[in-house]
Order: C-alpha cells, then sequence, then structure tokens
C-alpha cells in the first residue's frame, strides 16, 4: 500500500485555523480518479488540488475534488497550493501557467509569498429571480434583498465557475443568515451554478470593500468560509453593474469566514482581460495518506 504527502492549508489567510482550508497533494501522478476522489473524502477539506506534471506549454495540472465530486476550478486550493510550493522552495516567485479542466490559469507569487491567480474574463448576467425565494433559502429577512435590489440585481456571475451573485442591505442582516441547504441547491441546479454568494458593503473592517458568504452544498459544504473562485466571479459582477460611483477602485478587498470562526481576506484586481484573485497561505497540517490499491476495499487512513 503506498503513501504521498498530504497536506491541510488555510488559505486567504497569514496564520492557521483561519481562512479557508485546502487539502494539497503536491505529488499526485499516478493517482486514479477513484483514489483522488478517495483522498479528498478523506481529507474533508472543502476542495482538495492534486498536482501532476503538465502536457504541453502548461507548467503543471490541478485537479480539484470536493468530498463528493470533481470540480472545475477552485481558488483558493490554488492559492493553497502555490503558496506551499513557494514557502517550501519548490517554486520560485514569478508566473507559471497552470492547466485546470476549465483551461491554462496563470499563477504567479509575490516575493512576500502572496499567490495571484488569474481566472477568466469575467461574464455576468443579471436573472429574474423571485427575491422571497432566496431569502428563504439563505434564511435571511426578505427586506434585506430588496432594499438594494433597485441599485444592484441578482446576477449569474462567473470567471471559470459561476455562482448566483446576491446583495445583502446590512452585516447584521448577512450574519443571520441561516441557509437551507436543499433550498440552495435547487437554485444552484437552476441557474446552473456552484452555489450562492450573497454580500453587502456594511463590511466590519474599514479597508474592506464587502464582507460576503458563500453557500455551496451542491459542491458537498453548505457554507465555503472563503472563496476564490465566487471573489473573482464578484468582482467582475461589481464591474458590469457600475456599484462604484466614479473611477473603479484598483483592488478590491473581501472579507469572509467571520462568520463560520474562519475569518480570511481575500484581494482582487479586475482588468478587461481577466480578474486576478490574491492571498496568502499557511500550512496546519503535514502528513502522508496511506492509499489502499483500486482493487483493496479498504477504507483509506490518514
Amino acid at each position: 500500500m503506498e503513501t504521498r504527502r498530504a497536506l491541510l492549508v488555510d488559505a486567504f489567510a497569514a496564520e492557521p485555523l483561519a481562512g479557508n482550508a485546502a487539502g494539497v497533494v503536491p505529488e499526485a501522478e499516478g493517482l486514479s480518479d477513484d483514489q483522488m476522489a478517495a483522498v479528498a473524502a478523506e481529507l474533508g477539506a472543502s476542495e482538495t488540488a492534486f498536482l501532476t506534471d503538465a502536457d504541453g506549454a502548461a507548467d503543471d495540472r490541478l485537479r480539484y475534488f470536493s468530498p463528493t465530486t470533481e470540480v472545475d476550478l477552485c481558488g483558493h486550493a490554488t492559492i493553497a497550493t502555490y503558496g506551499v510550493l513557494f514557502a517550501e522552495g519548490a517554486i520560485d516567485g514569478g508566473e507559471r501557467t497552470v492547466r485546470t479542466n476549465v483551461g491554462d490559469v496563470a499563477v504567479a507569487v509575490d516575493d512576500d509569498g502572496t499567490v495571484w491567480m488569474r481566472q477568466q474574463a469575467p461574464s455576468v448576467e443579471v436573472v429574474d429571480v423571485d427575491v422571497e425565494r432566496v431569502a428563504t433559502a439563505l434564511g435571511v429577512d426578505p427586506a434585506a434583498l430588496r432594499d438594494v435590489g433597485a441599485d444592484l440585481p441578482v446576477a449569474v456571475a462567473s470567471t471559470g465557475l459561476p455562482f448566483l451573485v446576491v446583495p445583502v442591505n446590512f452585516l447584521e442582516r448577512l450574519g443571520e443568515a441561516d441557509s437551507d441547504d436543499a433550498a440552495v441547491e435547487r437554485l444552484a441546479e437552476e441557474f446552473d451554478v456552484a452555489g450562492v454568494y450573497a454580500f453587502t458593503f456594511d463590511a466590519l473592517d474599514a479597508d474592506s470593500t464587502l464582507h460576503g458568504r458563500a453557500f455551496a452544498p451542491s459542491l458537498g459544504v453548505s457554507e465555503d468560509p472563503v472563496t476564490g473562485t465566487a471573489s473573482g466571479a464578484v468582482g467582475g459582477y461589481l464591474r458590469h453593474v457600475d456599484a462604484f460611483e466614479g473611477d473603479d477602485p484598483d483592488e478590491l478587498r473581501f472579507e469572509q469566514g467571520h462568520f463560520v470562526d474562519r475569518p480570511g481576506h481575500v484581494r482582487v484586481r479586475v482588468a478587461a482581460d481577466g480578474v486576478r484573485v490574491g492571498g496568502r497561505a499557511t500550512v496546519a497540517l503535514d502528513g502522508e495518506i496511506r492509499i489502499p490499491d483500486e482493487e483493496d476495499d479498504e477504507i483509506i487512513e490518514a
């Protein structure tokens, strides 16, 4: 029975046990789909990234699995992977090309360890949806959505992984959210999205642009603490709906995770050719996982 190195890495956080935990398997060459899925389920993080060599022009290949399914793209697991590789000296700073299920993605690491992931050019589509239904699914007062609906519509936004973006009036209302997983899954299926990202400009920190919460039970996680792909999509959404008076800020700062005791921050830069999402990462757990052969019915043991 072989073993592979497996880590739990907290992305979008400067210290462990904050931000969003991702599994990272830095040497995943030769693992089958079933083995990767089983490892992701055992590690239990919202997503686990599996790093292998890439064919063609890309430097690396990343695949992502939630505890229940393969995910085409995951921002925080990408940040986690390259934060670890840079910290250990396995890669230098600068830009790399990473092959994912949605195509090649540019990843860059600053000298201070901040990892930037370039996502696709944003696509945003304003949708007609019953505010009462969305509010019920999120477990918030419908008035919290109606109060901002005239200026900030509900929309499907994506930079590779789509989310239903829902503006909320005040942080207090957003903090009261108690989502109904089944109802959120129905919304996700109807609008063909990964989940629902609710946000308010009423943030905790004065230098934060907004406070967000992401609900993605269809990916196996009721609430994702800090979400890179959703943050990129929301950055594109804010530009699309002209959320800011005058010129758009050069950089946005999204806070998330505080209501699930996993506070973190995402830096977002929106440009015409794409969105860059950035953050730090720190290792919380580093060990080995035993992987049975495919024909072996033994349970994977951490």
